[in-house]
C-alpha cells in the first residue's frame, strides 16, 4: 500500500480518499483510513479556504520572520510558516498545490532554521539555548516532515532534507535539556516522541519515559496544575494527543477527555472560556480559545460524542476568521492532514450544559449557568497559603462574576484598607446552605522590643520579613501586638436571575470600597451615581440602584451605601503592588460602593 495521505476537492463540495500511514507504536495499532464517505466535505473545504488565503499572508510576511530568525533567533514563526507552506503545497485541492512557487521561500525558512540552530540542536527563542521553546519549533517541523514524507514529490527532495537535519540535531538536545513549566515536560515528549517514531533511539524513548514517570500534574476536576485554559489548549492537551497517537499512550485519550468535560462548564454561552482561577498570565485576561476546536472535534469523533461535536461546531463559528486564537485559522490545514481522522464527520450534535450549577473543588471554583446567563464564584487563589504574589501563582482577587446576555460584570472586588495587604483574597470556598461562603482572616502586628537574649550590641538584626515587608529586626523572635480583619462573603442565587451577595467585615474600623468593573461598550444609568474625581471611568454608587446595559440586556445592581466618607474612595491594591509601580485596575467601566468597618451590607445583583 502506497504510504500517502491525501484529501482532495471539487468546485462544490470536498470529498476524500486517504490511505493512512501505520502509526508505529499508535493508539490504534494499525492504519488509519479515512473513507470518502465519512468525510466532513465542509469542513475541508472552510479550512482550505482560509489555508489559501493565509499560505497569500505568509509569503508576504516571511521576511520578516527571517528577520526575526536570523537577529534575535526566533524560530516559531518561521517554523510555523513553513508547515503553513508546505501544507498548501501538498494538498490537491488548494489553489497552490505543487506551486513551484512555494518552494523558494519555503527551502529560505528551513535553511534559515537550519543554519540559526546552534551545535547543541537548540535555538535562542524565548531564553538562550532553550530546549522548550525549541520544542514548539520542533513539533511544527514533525509536521512539516510528515507531510513532505507521505507526498513524497520530487521538487522538495532538498526541502525534506533540511527539515530532517534539523530533527536529527534536535534530538540529543531534547533528551538531554530541562524544562521551565509543568506543561513544557509534555510538550518535550511530543517533540521527541515523533523524532524517535522516524529514528529510533533508546535515549529518546528513556526520556520521555522518565518525564511521563513524574504523572500528569492533572487535578481532579480536569483542570490541569496550572489551571490554564490556554495553556491547556495549546501545549498540553495537543502534546498528550500527540503522544497518545505516536507513542502508544492510549491512556492519555482519557487525560483530555477530562479537561474537555470541564471546559464544557467553564466556557460561557459566547464561546468566552473562564480564567480567573489560572495559575498563568491569561488568569486577568479575557480568553476566547478556539484552540481547543481541533480537540474536541478529535474527542467527539473518537468516542462519537454528541456534548463534543456540539462544542467543536460553537467553537468554529465563534473563531471563524482568520485569526483563531493564537493560531490562524489557515495553520490548522497542516493538523488535519497530519491527522486525515479529523476530517471525519461529527457525530450528530447533542446540547452542551446550559443549566448547571458546577462546583470544582480542586480550584475552588463555582461555575453557574442558567441559558444566557452565567456566574462565576471564586475563592482559590494561591495567596493565603503561600503569602506571595508572583508568576505561577493564582493571585485574581476577582471572587465574583456574572453575565446576562451581553451585559457582562467582569469583575467583582472587595479592597479593605488594612495596613496596605490588599484585596480580600477567600481562603476557602465552602457550601452552606443554599449559598457559598467565601472567608478570610488577615492581621498585621506591632512589634514589641527583642527579647534579652536574642539582642545584639552591633545592631546588626538578620533581614526578615513580618508578612508585610522585610526590615532587619530580627521579627520572628519579637512578641507582637497584632490587628485583625475577618471578611465573609455569602454568595446566593435567587429565582429570576438575581444574585445576593451578603458581607460581613469586622474585628477592625477601615475604610473599603467594593469595586465592581463591567465590560466597555454599555451605558451606566442611576440617579446614586457619581463620578470619582481623577479616575477615568469610575463611579461612586451613593444610594439606590444603578443599571449597566448593553442593547436590550442590563444588569441591575446596589444599593448605594453613602459616600463613606470625605476623601476620594480609593482601591488599594496593596504594597506588594504599590512598591513595584504595579496596578490592579481592571479595564472597563468602575463603580465603588464604600463602607467602614465592622460593617454588614447586602449587594444585590440582577
Amino acid at each position: 500500500m502506497a504510504r500517502r495521505t491525501f484529501l482532495t476537492t471539487t468546485t462544490a463540495a470536498a470529498t476524500a480518499a486517504t490511505t493512512g500511514l501505520a502509526r508505529a507504536g499508535g493508539s490504534t495499532g494499525g492504519e488509519n483510513t479515512v473513507d470518502e464517505s465519512a468525510v466532513d466535505e465542509d469542513f475541508v473545504a472552510f479550512l482550505t479556504t482560509a489555508a489559501d488565503a493565509r499560505a497569500t499572508a505568509v509569503l508576504d510576511s516571511y521576511p520578516q520572520h527571517l528577520t526575526e530568525l536570523r537577529d534575535m533567533g526566533r524560530a516559531r514563526a518561521a517554523a510555523r510558516s513553513l508547515r503553513t507552506l508546505v501544507s498548501v503545497h501538498v494538498h490537491t485541492a488548494a489553489e497552490r498545490h505543487h506551486d513551484d512557487a512555494l518552494l523558494e521561500p519555503a527551502q529560505r525558512l528551513a535553511d534559515a532554521l537550519a543554519e540559526e540552530q546552534f551545535d547543541d540542536g537548540l535555538w535562542d527563542q524565548g531564553a538562550v539555548h532553550s530546549p522548550p521553546d525549541t520544542a514548539f519549533s520542533i513539533v511544527d517541523l514533525n509536521i512539516v516532515y510528515g507531510l513532505l514524507a507521505e507526498d513524497d514529490h520530487r521538487t522538495t527532495r532538498k526541502l525534506r532534507a533540511t527539515v530532517e537535519r534539523i530533527l536529527r540535531k534536535a534530538g540529543p538536545a531534547l533528551a538531554t535539556g530541562g524544562v521551565h513549566t509543568a506543561n513544557h515536560r509534555w510538550l518535550v515528549c511530543s517533540a521527541l516522541s515523533r523524532i524517535h517514531e522516524r529514528w529510533p533511539d533508546r535515549s529518546y524513548a528513556r526520556r520521555v519515559d522518565d518525564w511521563l514517570a513524574e504523572g500528569i500534574d492533572q487535578l481532579p476536576g480536569g483542570e490541569y496544575s496550572e489551571r490554564s485554559p490556554t495553556y491547556s489548549a495549546v501545549v498540553t492537551n495537543p502534546a498528550l494527543l500527540t503522544l497518545a497517537r505516536h507513542y502508544g499512550r492510549a491512556d492519555l485519550y482519557a487525560r483530555v477527555r477530562a479537561n474537555l468535560d470541564a471546559t464544557l462548564y467553564v466556557t460561557e454561552p459566547n464561546g468566552e472560556v473562564e480564567s480567573v482561577h489560572s495559575r498563568r498570565q491569561d488568569q486577568n485576561t479575557l480568553r476566547y480559545v478556539p484552540e481547543f476546536w481541533l480537540q474536541y472535534r478529535e474527542l467527539a469523533i473518537r468516542d462519537g460524542d454528541g456534548r463534543l461535536a456540539a462544542m467543536a461546531a460553537l467553537l468554529r463559528e465563534r473563531g471563524a476568521g482568520q485569526t483563531f486564537g493564537e493560531t490562524p485559522l489557515g495553520d490548522r490545514l497542516a493538523e488535519v492532514l497530519d491527522r486525515p481522522e479529523l476530517a471525519r464527520r461529527l457525530p450528530a450534535v447533542t446540547s452542551v450544559p446550559t443549566d448547571f450549577e458546577h462546583h470544582d473543588p480542586a480550584c475552588r471554583l463555582v461555575r453557574v449557568r442558567r441559558g444566557d446567563r452565567s456566574a462565576t464564584v471564586f475563592g482559590g487563589t494561591d495567596f493565603p497559603e503561600l503569602h506571595a504574589i508572583s508568576s505561577g501563582l493564582s493571585s485574581n482577587p476577582t471572587f465574583f462574576k456574572m453575565r446576562n446576555g451581553a451585559a457582562v460584570l467582569d469583575s467583582l472586588r472587595l479592597s479593605p484598607q488594612f495596613f496596605s495587604l490588599g484585596h480580600f483574597r477567600s481562603e476557602d470556598l465552602v457550601r452552606e446552605g443554599d449559598g457559598w461562603r467565601l472567608r478570610a482572616e488577615v492581621r498585621a502586628g506591632f512589634h514589641q522590643p527583642l527579647p534579652r537574649r536574642h539582642r545584639r550590641e552591633d545592631g546588626a538584626y538578620p533581614l526578615t520579613d513580618d508578612g508585610r515587608f522585610w526590615s532587619a529586626m530580627d521579627f520572628p523572635h519579637r512578641e507582637k501586638e497584632y490587628r485583625e480583619l475577618r471578611t465573609e462573603v455569602l454568595v446566593r442565587e435567587r429565582p429570576g436571575g438575581r444574585w445576593e451577595l451578603s458581607f460581613d467585615v469586622s474585628r477592625s474600623e477601615v475604610p473599603l470600597a467594593l469595586e465592581l468593573c463591567f465590560r466597555r461598550g454599555g451605558r451606566l444609568t442611576g440617579e446614586g451615581l457619581e463620578p470619582v474625581a481623577g479616575q477615568p471611568d469610575t463611579y461612586q454608587l451613593v444610594h439606590g440602584e444603578a443599571t449597566y446595559t448593553v442593547g436590550e440586556d442590563r444588569i441591575v445592581f446596589g444599593p448605594g451605601n453613602g459616600k463613606g466618607g470625605k476623601q476620594p474612595p480609593v482601591v488599594e491594591a496593596g504594597e506588594r503592588y504599590t512598591w513595584m509601580g504595579g496596578s490592579l485596575t481592571p479595564d472597563g467601566i468602575r463603580v465603588l460602593i464604600t463602607g467602614r468597618s465592622p460593617l454588614t451590607y447586602r449587594l444585590t445583583l440582577s
